[in-house]
């Protein structure tokens, strides 16, 4: 399975940061083995296990980019109109056996090969028809409106490198160079489950002090969202044993071992000892809020397998927060996937703001459209890591770096949307 060593996170210090964690996270986890070819309509969300090389030119022939006529760019008189007869029509499809003469012009439409001999392109609504002829305005520059053959993509050139998340514009690319099958990695299988006494299922019957779970919903959500197979093993009480034994169960058959709750200093925070019985606990804070206690290890099932374990907070925006930024990075890597920079798009703050150094915080923000037609992030009213509205009622969240202390209204600081750290 999951293709890694004990030591693949190993880290001494107290608090690990984000780029030092997605740093050793690239040196020394490899993605998981095994392939498969799946056709197009099944690639979306899969990422290529070799680089995707181009069996045809793209286009494959040089074509007009617009309706009008082709003409050959010599004939054109420098000082002013051209007129020129109409020596064919040629429609997209067509075979381009016409050859243009001095003094001639074909009617062309997009998509069209271009004749031989011509080599520039009129649109239609610049030139004036009369009968067999056509006059054309000075002033045109050679090649306008051509497309060359190749000039998308060669023949013989790399048209997707290995570790493509393959998306929408990179079927319909594979679609253009005539390719209707593609090799993929195989899927990830990741097992979740939720911990704690305190945490029912929805729908069940609620004690006063119990709660409804919310992150397995919200685990397996995003999980399915990057295409991974997900294993739902529902809630497992605070009991050291039982966790273990879980966990050793769940690690025979996936690739990553993900649990919420459980991994903190408190007495009833019982998976990290669980994990420590049957692997090995390679970090379990990292240098960010909402969402320090973050674990990440390896265990080992009874066969021998080995899998990743990640143990996420239990507060809903903690895990929420240590997904997009802690666990997905893994995922990728594991998945096989180039690594992905993520662009903070830099917005001007509407609120003042204080956090300790060397921590990385995200907050929950809204963006408005200020007087002056800048946009500005407002923070949610609500900011402690179980309020899950301040998700639902939020476009994304302020990136404040490590080294940030305060941050005045009217700074600029990186904004990342939800959609942009889901996909």
């Amino acid at each position: 399975m999951a293709q890694l060593t004990d030591d693949c996170f190993a880290f001494s210090g107290p608090l690990l940061p984000l780029d030092d964690m997605e740093r050793l996270i690239g040196e020394r986890v490899a993605p998981v083995d095994g392939s498969e070819r799946v056709g197009l309509h099944a690639a979306r969300g899969r990422v290529t296990a070799a680089g995707v090389i181009a069996a045809v030119a793209l286009p494959p022939f040089d074509n007009s980019a617009v309706d009008g006529y082709a003409v050959r760019h010599a004939d054109l008189a420098r000082g002013g109109d051209t007129r020129l007869a109409i020596a064919g029509r040629l429609p997209a499809g067509a075979r381009a056996d016409i050859a243009l003469k001095p003094g001639q012009a074909i009617r062309i439409f997009t998509g069209a090969a271009m004749p031989a001999g011509a080599d520039t392109v009129f649109m239609q609504e610049d030139v004036t028809v009369d009968g067999s002829e056509v006059t054309v305005p000075k002033g045109l520059k050679l090649g306008a409106n051509r497309r060359l053959a190749g000039e998308d993509l060669p023949s013989g050139h790399v048209a997707l490198p290995a570790g493509t998340v393959l998306e929408p514009q990179h079927i319909a690319l594979l679609a253009a160079i005539g390719v209707t099958e593609v090799e993929v990695r195989r899927r990830l299988k990741v097992a979740i489950f939720s911990t704690g006494d305190e945490v029912v299922e929805p729908g069940s019957e609620r004690g006063g002090a119990a709660i409804y779970d919310a992150n397995r919903y919200l685990l397996s959500e995003l999980l399915e969202r990057l295409g991974i197979a997900v294993t739902d093993l529902g809630i497992l009480p605070d009991d050291p044993a039982i966790l273990a034994h879980a966990l050793r169960e769940a690690a025979a058959g996936h690739d990553l071992v993900l649990t919420s709750g459980g991994v903190s200093t408190g007495e009833a925070d019982h998976v990290r000892g669980a994990v420590e019985r049957i692997g090995s606990l390679v970090f379990w804070r990292v240098a960010i809020k909402p969402g320090r206690p973050v674990a990440m290890g390896v265990i080992r099932a009874a066969n021998g397998q080995g899998a990743v374990f990640a143990g996420l907070p239990g507060n809903p925006v903690a895990v929420f927060v240590t997904f997009v930024r802690v666990v997905k990075p893994l995922l990728r890597r594991l998945a096989g996937a180039r690594p992905q920079s993520l662009m903070p798009l830099p917005v001007r703050v509407a609120f003042a703001y204080r956090k300790k150094k060397d921590r990385r915080e995200y907050v929950r923000v809204t963006l408005r459209r200020a007087a002056d037609g800048e946009l500005e992030a407002v923070k949610h009213p609500q900011d402690g890591a179980g309020v899950i509205t301040s998700l639902t009622e939020t476009d994304g969240l302020l990136e404040f770096p490590e080294d940030a202390t305060t941050v005045e209204p009217g700074a600029r600081v990186g904004f990342l949307s939800y959609a942009a750290l889901m996909a």
